[in-house]
């Protein structure tokens, strides 16, 4: 039988037959006490979780749909998606090791190398963004036990040749760890590509309504699974029955409102790209843009997610520009329903390889509201921005 599509498959999870008659969704059991009737089973875990930590029946299904979309020997939870790349770096690294990784990377994982990890023996290294694949791997030491990958890049979206770096980094006897986000298991599967260890924040597009926070770590090397589940029970992390419910019943959606979202996210890129008031716009499938080549050879899709280069500006006119919007919401996050965005030029002061840009930055999620709507929207964002322009270009009398 030929391999179903993930959109059959992600559903057809949920219809197997062979268990009787059942509800759809699995029961959602809140539980911190597991019974048994026999005192000798009460440690067998082949029996059921042992205590509540273990992941009760949503959870584990989680898991199960996770695992099969990555092609993943095994999945795991944790509570966020800060966590799902903590806990492998953790769980790998040990004193006098070294990762290296891009200088674009997610902020809060920025914070935790250089703050948490740097402060129990572990060095990073930072290579610039838009570094070649053989720029990154002459950047590896001879310390450097693992490479941090994570495409496309925060906020100014660079794609790294994922496929020749995790293939050159397993010769040299370098672990990779993915942050594949973007990807949301769907577009690109790191693990198919040689990546050790993949990691996407289910927060995003997998729960897809913004009402959780969740992360997973997926794996194939049963040793390297078996490290990153002890340092989970060490650690004792554990997410939330509802929340594992939730991003279940969220994932049985996710290619369809992926595949939406981007379609809308290209037309609004496009029409973006044609502004006078834009410089550049960040979105790897827009012909042109940066890392569409790579895109296009390795990714099946994208995420809604990209990047706007304003020609010029400053703090006040990028505020202007987004006060005068209806539509959009302005938060943090990304991969729900609803469309946002972020002024992100502050953030570019915290890496260490400046990029160079024509102007103010800002980050747009596209949601799935009418694109034609939001193009609206944007317009009337983009007046704002120009009449401030014009008034500080107006000489004081």
């Amino acid at each position: 039988m030929p391999r179903l599509s993930d959109r059959t498959r992600l559903i057809a999870s949920a219809t197997r037959r062979g268990q009787g008659r059942r509800a759809v969704n699995p029961p959602l059991e809140r539980a911190s006490t597991m019974l048994s009737d026999d005192p000798a089973a009460m440690q067998d875990a082949t029996d059921g979780p042992v205590y509540g930590l273990d992941g009760t029946s949503a959870a584990r299904e989680l898991r199960a749909a996770l695992a099969d979309l990555e092609g993943a020997e095994d999945a795991f939870l944790l509570p966020s998606g800060l966590a799902a790349v903590t806990v492998p770096l953790s769980a790998l690294l040990r004193p006098g090791d070294e990762i290296l990784t891009t200088d674009a990377v997610y902020g809060p994982t920025r914070r935790f190398l250089t703050r948490h990890l740097a402060g129990r023996g572990v060095t990073t290294r930072f290579h610039p963004a838009e570094a070649s694949t053989a720029d990154i791997l002459a950047a590896l030491g001879e310390r450097t036990r693992l490479l941090l990958i994570e495409a496309p890049a925060s906020l100014t979206f660079e794609v790294v040749d994922a496929p020749a770096l995790a293939r050159a980094c397993r010769e040299r006897g370098v672990l990779t760890v993915m942050d594949s986000t973007w990807a949301a298991g769907l577009s690109f599967r790191p693990l198919d590509h040689g990546v050790d260890v993949s990691v996407q924040a289910l927060t995003k597009y997998a729960a897809g309504h913004s009402d959780l926070l969740m992360g997973a770590v997926a794996v194939r090397d049963r040793q390297i699974g078996r490290v990153i589940a002890e340092t989970i029970e060490d650690m004792g992390w554990h997410v939330s029955p509802d929340d594992a419910w939730l991003a279940l019943r969220g994932l049985r959606t996710l290619p369809l409102r992926y595949a939406e979202q981007a379609r809308s996210a290209l037309t609004v890129a496009e029409w973006l790209e044609q502004r006078p008031e834009v410089a550049r716009v960040l979105y790897p499938p827009l012909p042109g843009s940066i890392g569409h080549d790579l895109w296009r050879r390795d990714y099946s899709g994208a995420a809604s997610l990209m990047g706007v280069v304003m020609k010029g500006g400053d703090k006040p006119a990028a505020h202007a520009l987004m006060r005068a919007l209806s539509l959009f919401g302005m938060g943090y996050s990304w991969g729900g329903f609803e469309s946002l965005i972020t002024h992100e030029t502050p953030q570019l002061a915290y890496r260490r390889h400046t990029p160079t840009l024509e102007g103010q930055l800002l980050r747009l999620h596209i949601g799935l509201e009418d694109p034609a709507d939001l193009i609206a929207d944007l317009e009337k964002g983009l007046k704002a921005w120009r009449a401030l322009q014009d008034s500080n270009l107006q000489p004081s009398a």
